[in-house]
């Protein structure tokens, strides 16, 4: 068994693909489906993307249906984790983007944040970082 991706539903594809480059991930590829009226954009991190014309590692797969939806607030869902190399200059990236920092790296080793359709996505330090600031004084905001 391998695993292939794993599949958000969203409402703007811009603003997904935009928040997801700002994590590091590229579009590999995108199908159109005018019967099924739906786009499927897949993205994955540079180190998971093999040999053109080859899967990724491990995808995520956007699925926007032409005609709109109510998907609700992704709890239920759970959510995304990626390891980075530095959870601080990412978190910065992040907000100098535009992104609310739901749970900030206080302790150096962990962050949330969610998607423009609520999809909440954990960051992990890969090793430790010591704790600073902005982050260890920055309060929770909403929900991941």
């Amino acid at each position: 068994m391998h695993y292939l991706h794993t599949m958000i539903r969203v409402a703007d594809p811009d603003a997904t693909i935009r928040f997801f480059n700002l994590l590091g991930l590229k579009e590999v590829r995108r199908m159109e489906n005018e019967q099924g009226r739906f786009t499927l954009i897949f993205l994955a991190t540079p180190e998971d993307m093999n040999a053109p014309g080859e899967r990724a590692n491990a995808e995520v797969e956007l699925t926007h249906n032409w005609d709109p939806e109510e998907y609700g607030a992704g709890r239920n869902f759970g959510h995304l984790a990626y390891r980075v190399e530095n959870i601080h200059d990412t978190c910065r990236r992040l907000m100098d983007g535009g992104v609310t920092i739901n749970r900030p790296p206080r302790d150096g080793r962990m962050a949330f944040v969610r998607t423009p359709d609520g999809i909440s996505v954990e960051l992990l330090q890969d090793g430790s970082l010591e704790p600073a600031e902005p982050w260890v004084s920055m309060p929770n905001v909403g929900s991941w």
